[in-house]
Formats: structure tokens, C-alpha cells, sequence
């Protein structure tokens, strides 16, 4: 352990928020006191996967601090858009870039500054800290903001003005990431990403990772919204526009099997539309996320989980989601870019990867599973396997704080 050395953190989400970026970065926050290291949080205040900042954090002050595991965070209530457009999106970065510089110059100690990505516009807070403490900045890329943004047709005009305003978005990003000391990626493909975009040579494989203990096939008790007596699919998560829910309505046009059953556990811009797009089945039904601490029982209740990616967004990360539907030992039905991060995986007989939307294809396999038990008992053993023999936490974290020790030793 490093002595008395404070580090910074830069996030647009963070706890309480228990759902991807706020649940990771507040995991190895905690794991970064636990080995002695002292830890400021610049962040917003809690509004994911809701959209809407959390009713218990809504008349505290526009400026907020507040000690948590004795990590200190200082938060601002940024601009949350009623609906969530690419427009929507940036005026919520502004704010929030607002007022994490001011927020920014209230720390007075700091050898190392972290910024997690997305949130681009957390890198520019991070330079000013990085030239006041005269600190290292290490960049954690978990998506890249404004790829998604075109990939996935939030931007959907094709004219000559939007494309100069892709160019100089892309240039600006590249600027922001040649102004880091170290960059880290979620997944090999995102390294490769990096490499493109930036001429930082010092990257870092950190991924995200999973407990063998917090999702445990062998220790859950039969979630409420599960039915023991359907075959579940279960959908957990953001229900946004990143998602193909597309090919999930003509999947729901071929069910007619009355032993089926969809749960979509979830909340998201897209949540409503969803809703009333499927709202004639009533095998479909929604319910609110659940805590942490319920996650487990959820996700080793189903009978199998299901997560449609759009085939033409070549997702480059292995989505968060995914880790824990692996560790649950239940089959996954998964669709995506055929080269995408994922597909690989599934190589290892860990589920079934779809590239090709065959929207039959995927019935059949469903249809499989629900009528063989032993298949899925199979295929979900091998996926907690494989998914705990190179996504743990205990094993992640460790080499996260032997990178850490090794760049602060040479600052």
C-alpha cells in the first residue's frame, strides 16, 4: 500500500445509483479506501436509469457534499432532460461540466485523477486538477459518448453540416484523450478503439467484473416477479434506444405458447414506448429495477435472460449487464454486430449470439430451452464458469491497484 496518497474521481454517475457506471465506480472507490487510499468523488446528483434526479437527493442544495464509506463527494444538481435526445444529452453534459470545475477547486490534495468515460467533458475538469496538483490523469473509458450517438441513431440526419459537426466532435475527443497520463478500456476492442483515437501509448485493460458471491445460482430465494410456473425470460437493465426492441416485438409476435413468460425489469428513455408498443401481450410483463441487494434472486430466478443489441452498432465493450446474466448459470439469448466484443465469448458455449436478427431462429432456441432442462443446465454452467474465470472482481481490483501503485511510484 501507497501511504497517504488521495485520489480523485470524476463521474457523471455514482451511489447511490446500483446499476452499471454508479455501481462500478463506487465498488472500486470503496475497494481503494478499503487499501488505505484516500478518495474524492466529484459526481452529479443521482438520476440514472430514471431520468430523473432521485426524490431523496431533489431539495437538498444545487452544491452538495456529503461522506459516504469515508469516500468524500461532492456533487452539483445538474440539467436532467424530461426526454432524452442527443440535444437533451448535451445540455446535461454542460451542466454537469459546470459544475464539476467549480466543484473541481474545492479539492486540495490529489496525486492521481480519474475520469470515467462517458462523461467526456469530465477530461476537462480532470487537465485542471491535473495542472493545479500537478497529478497524473488516468481516463477509464466505459462507452464512447458520441460514437454511440451516431452508431446507434440518435443522430440520424446525413447532410453536409452534421458530418463537419461529427469532425470537429471526434478532433475535440481526440484532444481531451491526448491530454491523459493513462487511458484504461473496459474491453480489447475498446483498446483498439483508443489506439485509434488518441496517441497515448500507456493503456490499460480494466474491465468490469463480477462477484462469485453477490450473483449466486446457489444461494438465491425465488424472486416475486418470477413465476415458478412459467418458462421466464428476463430483460434487467436500461430500456433505451441502444437496445433493439424492434426484434423483440416480432418475438413476441411468434410466443404463443402460454407456459412463456417476459419480465423487463427495468427503467430508460424508452420505457414508455415500449410499453405501449407491446401492451396486446400479456405474457410481457414490466417491473421496477430492483436493489443491489435483490439482484441475485432476480437474475437466478429466470429461466433464461435475453439482451436484443442493434446488429448495424458494432459494440466494441462487453456490457456490464451481461456479466451478471453469465453468473446467474442460466442460458442467455443475445443478439449483436457479428464482430462485436460478445460474439466471442459465446464461442465457449455460454449461450447463443444472433447476428443475423433471424427473429425464427431465436423462437426455436427459446423454444429449445424451455423444453430442455438438461441444455440449460449445461449451457448455464458454462457461462458462470467462464464468466468467473476471467470477469472476477477479487482478480480485477487487484491488478486495478497494482497499476495505480506502479504510477504513482514514478510520479
Amino acid at each position: 500500500m501507497i501511504k497517504n496518497k488521495t485520489i480523485t474521481i470524476i463521474t457523471g454517475n455514482y451511489f447511490p445509483e446500483d446499476t452499471a457506471i454508479g455501481l462500478y465506480t463506487y465498488q472500486f472507490s470503496k475497494y481503494l479506501v478499503d487499501k488505505g487510499y484516500e478518495v474524492n468523488i466529484l459526481t452529479a446528483f443521482p438520476y440514472y436509469p430514471q431520468w430523473k434526479i432521485w426524490e431523496e437527493y431533489r431539495n437538498k442544495s444545487r452544491f452538495y457534499t456529503e461522506i459516504l464509506d469515508k469516500i468524500k463527494i461532492f456533487r452539483f444538481k445538474q440539467y436532467v432532460p424530461q426526454k432524452v435526445t442527443f440535444k437533451g444529452r448535451v445540455f446535461l453534459m454542460l451542466s454537469l461540466l459546470l459544475g464539476t470545475i467549480i466543484n473541481s477547486f474545492k479539492i486540495k490534495n490529489s496525486d492521481l485523477i480519474i475520469c470515467i468515460i462517458p462523461f467526456t467533458f469530465s477530461i476537462i475538469p480532470g487537465i485542471i486538477l491535473k495542472k493545479r496538483m500537478k497529478a497524473k490523469l488516468w481516463l477509464h473509458v466505459q462507452d464512447f459518448e458520441f460514437d454511440l450517438a451516431f452508431e446507434s441513431g440518435i443522430l440520424k440526419k446525413n447532410n453536409f453540416i452534421l458530418n463537419l459537426f461529427k469532425k470537429t466532435l471526434f478532433y475535440f475527443e481526440s484532444y481531451l484523450l491526448n491530454k491523459s497520463t493513462i487511458i484504461s478500456s473496459i474491453s480489447n476492442k475498446m483498446i483498439q478503439k483508443i489506439e485509434e483515437k488518441s496517441k497515448v501509448n500507456n493503456l490499460f485493460y480494466f474491465p468490469n467484473w463480477v462477484s462469485s458471491i453477490n450473483i449466486n445460482p446457489n444461494s438465491y430465494l425465488q424472486h416475486q416477479y418470477i413465476s415458478t410456473s412459467k418458462f421466464t425470460l428476463l430483460y434487467s437493465g436500461n430500456v433505451g434506444e441502444k437496445q433493439d426492441w424492434l426484434i423483440f416485438e416480432q418475438l413476441c409476435s411468434l410466443i404463443n405458447d402460454k407456459d412463456i413468460e417476459i419480465v423487463i425489469v427495468g427503467e430508460g428513455g424508452y420505457l414508455n414506448s415500449l410499453k405501449q408498443k407491446v401492451s396486446k401481450y400479456e405474457f410481457v410483463k414490466f417491473y421496477n429495477l430492483v436493489p443491489f441487494d435483490q439482484l441475485s434472486d432476480l437474475l437466478c430466478s429466470a429461466n433464461c435472460h435475453f439482451l436484443f443489441q442493434k446488429i448495424n452498432v458494432l459494440d466494441t465493450i462487453m456490457p456490464s449487464k451481461i456479466l451478471g446474466m453469465m453468473a446467474s448459470g442460466k442460458p442467455s439469448i443475445i443478439t449483436g454486430n457479428k464482430d462485436s466484443e460478445v460474439s466471442s465469448v459465446f464461442d465457449f458455449q455460454c449461450g447463443y449470439y444472433f447476428s443475423n436478427n433471424d427473429i425464427n431462429a431465436i423462437h426455436q432456441q427459446i423454444i429449445e430451452l424451455k423444453n430442455d432442462e438438461m441444455l440449460s443446465r449445461i449451457v448455464g454452467s458454462n457461462a458462470r464458469k467462464y464468466v468467473l474465470q476471467n470477469f472476477s472482481e477479487e482478480n480485477i481490483l487487484k491488478n486495478f491497484e497494482i497499476k495505480i501503485k506502479a504510477e504513482l511510484v514514478e510520479k
